[in-house]
């Protein structure tokens, strides 16, 4: 994978333990990577999702889902914006796709973005994600409408 070098030090740090994070599947290191306003667009829902709750739990569900997991390039724009190129495979569904990460001035990420390809391979992850959080997240999503 090739590495970035014009992020700023502590998105830097944060990246770092992402990929800690991706590789180990350790939910424990995924909490102060993310800002408490931090808002996730998801490839399978048209509204963004906001709240670090809500966040956490998709993001430590979805690496349990993906297999063959791995990361392929990333792109740096500026000092507080990446882009993480991915591959993996959801049953028998390969797909590609990217994160587009957006940092605070503390390294914390603020914005996540993920898109995938193709259609069928992100249905598949839509359809695993919904059995296994659907009702929490619309829970999540209400309270955070709330508020």
């Amino acid at each position: 994978m090739s590495k970035t070098s014009t992020l700023a030090p502590l998105p830097q740090q944060t990246i770092a333990t992402w990929h800690r994070f991706v590789a180990s599947g350790n939910a424990d290191l995924l909490p102060p990577l993310l800002a408490e306003n931090i808002v996730f667009r998801s490839p399978v829902v048209q509204s963004p999702i906001p709240g670090r709750a809500a966040a956490l739990l998709v993001l430590s569900t979805v690496v349990q889902i993906f297999e063959n997991f791995r990361y392929a390039r990333e792109f740096a724009s500026g000092t507080h914006d990446v882009v993480l190129e991915f591959a993996a495979n959801v049953g028998k569904w390969e797909l590609k796709g990217v994160d587009l990460i957006k940092f605070n001035e503390r390294g914390e990420m603020v914005e996540f973005e993920v898109m995938i390809r193709p259609l069928k391979a992100l249905q598949a992850l839509g359809e695993e994600m919904g059995q296994r959080i659907g009702p929490e997240l619309m829970r999540l999503k209400q309270a955070a409408a709330d508020r």
